[in-house]
């Protein structure tokens, strides 16, 4: 993070920006969570099903995939929009087993309604273990730290009114979420058959 936040200055050939920089690291951290899906984002809980509402978990950003476990066999659950759930849940008149799943907010809801308490493994995207003073590093900056370096350049360019570079380093950033996402595609495969 510090090694990061000296380069950041550098490039911006400026030695005035050290309160600003760490805005600019957490603008590309708010950018790259949007947009960035790789395996080392996911991550596995065990969650408690016993109402139609349970709460996400904390750092929840997507759903990969969503099971009961404790029925047998497990029972993967389906995703579906909240207007498909709402319709969807006109057709059960009683609780039982959940089959469906939505997202809404910070809660997921599930259709039918539990009729009893259910354990459920959640594999989802996980936000990112956000850098600061006390957290030095992370996956992204270890495996990517070009993509780090472009996105915090990029969210710099306006602050400092220099339209002239927004293009330069959105490509820049660009290209290496890019070639991140691509290598993590190749990566999930392992050479594997498809």
């Amino acid at each position: 993070y510090t090694e990061l936040k000296t380069s950041i200055g550098d490039w911006l050939n400026r030695s005035d920006l050290t309160t600003a920089i760490p805005d600019f690291i957490s603008l590309a951290e708010a950018q790259i969570e949007r947009t960035l899906r790789t395996r080392q984002m996911l991550t596995r809980s065990d969650l408690t099903v016993d109402s139609e509402f349970e709460t996400t978990p904390a750092d929840f950003l997507e759903v990969r995939a969503f099971k009961l476990t404790s029925t047998n066999p497990d029972t993967p659950l389906s995703f579906m929009t909240m207007d498909a759930l709402d319709e969807e849940s006109t057709k059960f008149t009683a609780s039982g087993r959940p089959k469906f799943f939505g997202v809404v907010g910070t809660q997921f809801r599930f259709v039918p309604t539990p009729d009893s308490s259910y354990t459920a493994e959640i594999v989802y995207f996980a936000n990112l273990n956000k850098l600061s003073s006390s957290v030095a590093t992370n996956f992204l900056l270890t495996s990517s730290p070009d993509a780090y370096l472009y996105g915090a350049l990029l969210q710099a360019a306006p602050y400092l009114q220099d339209d002239a570079r927004i293009q330069t380093w959105a490509t820049l950033y660009e290209r290496a979420l890019n070639d991140l996402q691509v290598a993590d595609d190749r990566g999930a495969t392992s050479g594997g058959k498809l």
